[in-house]
């Protein structure tokens, strides 16, 4: 195990070099050729290639528990086909799972102590180094697995983005898109992708007003809030309806960063609402017909009388009443009777929506005129309660709201035992988050609504009257119609103590 010695002392320094080119390397050199090395079998090799010469060995090994595993193995070139040693030295190399593999040394010359001392160091060493890749194999699969994982849920998301039937993408503060579904890549006017994503918003949407863009995304980021509208667009030929929706995402939940936008068609939807709700205006007429037809007889009276008068003027002489006032009276009969009908014919039409800035005062007297004739009004007490001043002003088309004031009206009439009153009033308010609103509210004296079906009043065809006295889509409408309009329609009813309906609508803006 020692150097080469040499019988000349002058030699004496070149018998050092030798014997330190051949000495047993340190444990510190060990775990350094260990540690260097990319893996277990290359810093083996390394340890192998120091020791092998430094010991005599004609033989190496480090043979795996695994046999699935391929040993490590160093040879002495001057000792290939000789026959190794009937008993070679072996040391375990053991982790906490147990033994991972031997150490194993052929040679000629037996083992010392100080030997087995040595090697059982470097076996420990393999064991540290064993240890280590086991824990970066398990770490690496773990990796690939969590990568694998991600990759898996990334697509799952956009294939379910994907498949939407809406337009979407996302922006952020900086009007960069990081988010483009397929649908925003189909039609005439489709964008790829490719051509969108890391692109301002401005650049790829650029037939719309940049300007009024910005607006827009500003507005939510400033808020917090989801932002929802309607716009018409001739893009494809024939026009269609869509309704934006801009909601707020935040990330770590701080402020708004980002803004999804999703556009959706709703020319069906509109049009098979339009539709329904064009039914249940008719069937409502057909309520207020009735006493509008009760309300001309008056009239019609009137008018047969003053007819009369002036026949029998014509036949048995001067009259009592000159025929001028009797033809001023009938013309005001035939006026009032034409303002009525008018006014069932202007409730009755269908009229494409057209909306503007007006006075919710002015809708709610519009309203109790066609309603002021109906029978039910003559055994309740009605109060009203308006604003005034102009205050009240919404953007919006008059003829839905004044469909939505009936049917709550209407409501509210049938609720309302004989005696009692039904309120209506408008105001001017400040919603929590600082907006200014208007409120119409529909108050009630009957029995309210219970709790427990309060979350189901707006839902379509569900109805508290005995069958045949309701559809179960006047207020399915309403909440469709208000809704429509940027604003909330809300219940407040105590049990036992009557029900008032609120319309709050944004102040003087487009929704």
């Amino acid at each position: 195990m020692g150097g080469l010695v040499l019988a000349c002392i002058g030699d004496h320094a070149i018998r050092l070099a030798l014997m330190d080119a051949t000495a047993m390397p340190t444990l510190h050199e060990v775990l350094g050729l260990v540690a260097r090395a990319p893996d277990v079998t290359h810093g083996v090799t390394s340890v192998f290639d120091r020791i092998g010469p430094a010991i005599e060995a004609t033989r190496l090994a480090l043979e795996y528990a695994d046999a699935s595993k391929a040993p490590v193995v160093w040879r002495d070139p001057a000792s290939i086909g000789a026959v190794l040693p009937v008993a070679p030295g072996q040391w375990p190399v053991a982790g906490t799972s147990g033994v991972l593999a031997i150490l194993v040394v052929h040679r000629e010359e037996p083992f010392s102590p100080g030997d087995h001392q040595q090697f059982s160091a470097i076996a420990e060493t393999f064991a540290i180094a064993l240890a280590r890749d086991a824990q970066l194999e398990d770490l690496q699969r773990e990796l690939t697995a969590r990568a694998q994982e991600v990759a898996h849920q990334r697509a799952f998301i956009e294939c379910v983005v994907d498949s939407l039937p809406d337009g979407l993408h996302v922006v952020d503060r900086d009007y960069r898109i990081h988010a483009w579904n397929h649908k925003r890549e189909t039609g005439l006017q489709g964008v790829a992708r490719s051509a969108a994503i890391g692109r301002t918003i401005f650049e790829v949407m650029h037939r719309q007003p940049a300007a009024l863009l910005k607006q827009e995304f500003d507005e939510v980021f400033a808020s917090g809030r989801l932002q929802q509208f309607q716009m018409e667009s001739s893009a494809f030929g024939e026009p269609r309806t869509y309704r934006i929706s801009k909601i707020p995402m935040r990330m770590g939940g701080g402020p708004v960063t980002h803004v999804i936008t999703i556009g959706e068609d709703i020319t069906d939807w509109k049009a098979a609402l339009d539709r329904t709700a064009q039914s249940e205006k008719l069937a409502a007429l057909g309520q207020l017909a009735a006493g509008v037809m009760h309300e001309i007889n008056n009239p019609l009276a009137t008018i047969a009388a003053c007819a009369e008068s002036l026949a029998m003027q014509q036949e048995f002489g001067p009259p009592a009443t000159p025929p001028t006032e009797l033809l001023r009276i009938i013309d005001l009969e035939v006026q009032r009777c034409k303002k009525i009908v008018n006014g069932l014919l202007d409730f009755a039409r269908p009229k494409p929506v057209h909306r503007e800035l007006f006075d919710l005062d002015e809708v709610v007297q519009q309203s109790l005129f066609l309603l002021q004739h109906h029978p039910r009004f003559k055994r309740v007490t009605l109060v009203m309660e308006l604003e005034g001043n102009g205050h009240a002003m919404v953007h919006g088309d008059a003829d839905q709201l004044a469909q939505v004031l009936i049917a709550l009206a209407m409501n509210a009439l049938d609720a309302t035992p004989e005696g009692g009153r039904v309120v209506i009033r408008t105001s001017a308010e400040r919603a929590d988050d600082g907006q200014a609103i208007a409120q119409l509210e529909v108050e009630d004296e009957g029995p309210g609504i219970p709790r427990t079906l309060q979350a189901k009043v707006f839902e379509p065809f569900f109805t508290t009257k005995p069958p045949g006295q309701g559809t179960g889509l006047g207020l399915a409408i309403c909440y469709g119609i208000v809704n429509d309009h940027g604003g909330q329609l809300e219940l407040v009813s105590p049990e036992g103590a009557g029900a008032v309906f609120r319309v709050s609508l944004p102040i003087g803006i487009a929704p």
